[in-house]
């Protein structure tokens, strides 16, 4: 076993090369491993007031309450349960808080279960002070899962979007982590059947600062140019 993973590790890596995708850029400082270290250390400060969206201990023990405790966490969810302090729905945020504010928001694992997250971007952006941080780890290639609240799954510019300069927010870094290895399998169309797909990501992850309070913001106001920070759609190949 131990000279199988060897091989699987020294080998495996230059062929998983050719499955990465060099216009995606990989998070660090908010990548799926990294991200919670990072808040922790900036974060964990008396003074420090941090929500957490999607709180509640589902596939193991919370980290956060523990690493938090200089600071005040605060642990939303839409069931009660353990590590929740405030039950609610995440698309109106803000009205569980009146006019509380916090210095860093974040979430894992919970943007691919809501079913409008472009709203709750935006209830966000009102609890999150002025400078303060917002931090999202989501899912972009995964399983199905925890169906029928399995929505979205989305890539890092997805969340430049959701979180951009029109909604004060300005992207300290969006990326994906952990690539990941497929192929099509034996029940695709046969046009399709075992070729490789590339560029698989299992996490999209953002981190950003609120830069400015924007008043009544409206999705349907938005200029387009400042959601996708002036890109274009790919001209087909000559």
């Amino acid at each position: 076993m131990v000279g199988y993973r060897f091989f699987v590790g020294v080998f495996g890596s230059f062929a998983d090369r050719l499955f990465l995708d060099p216009n995606v850029p990989m998070a660090r400082t908010a990548s799926h491993a990294n991200f919670l270290r990072y808040l922790i250390e900036i974060g964990n400060h008396r003074g420090v007031r941090i929500l957490e969206v999607g709180s509640r201990e589902v596939t193991g023990k919370s980290k956060a309450r523990q690493g938090f405790s200089n600071a005040e966490y605060v642990g939303f969810d839409f069931y009660p349960g353990p590590n929740v302090d405030v039950v609610g729905d995440a698309h109106q945020l803000s009205k569980y808080f009146g006019d509380q504010k916090f210095d860093i928001i974040y979430s894992s694992a919970v943007f691919e279960h809501l079913a409008m997250p472009w709203l709750v971007a935006v209830e966000i952006a009102k609890l999150l002070k002025v400078g303060g941080t917002v931090l999202i780890d989501t899912r972009f290639c995964y399983r199905t899962h925890e169906r029928p609240w399995h929505f979205f799954q989305c890539s890092d510019m997805a969340l430049k979007v959701l979180f951009s300069p029109a909604l004060g927010i300005e992207c300290l870094e969006a990326g994906a982590s952990n690539p990941m290895v497929g192929r099509y399998s034996t029940f695709a169309d046969p046009n399709l059947r075992f070729k490789p797909i590339t560029a698989l990501y299992a996490h999209s992850n953002f981190l950003g600062r609120k830069t400015r309070e924007v008043e009544h913001f409206d999705w349907a106001t938005v200029n387009l140019d400042e959601v996708v920070n002036g890109t274009r759609y790919p001209l087909p190949l000559a």
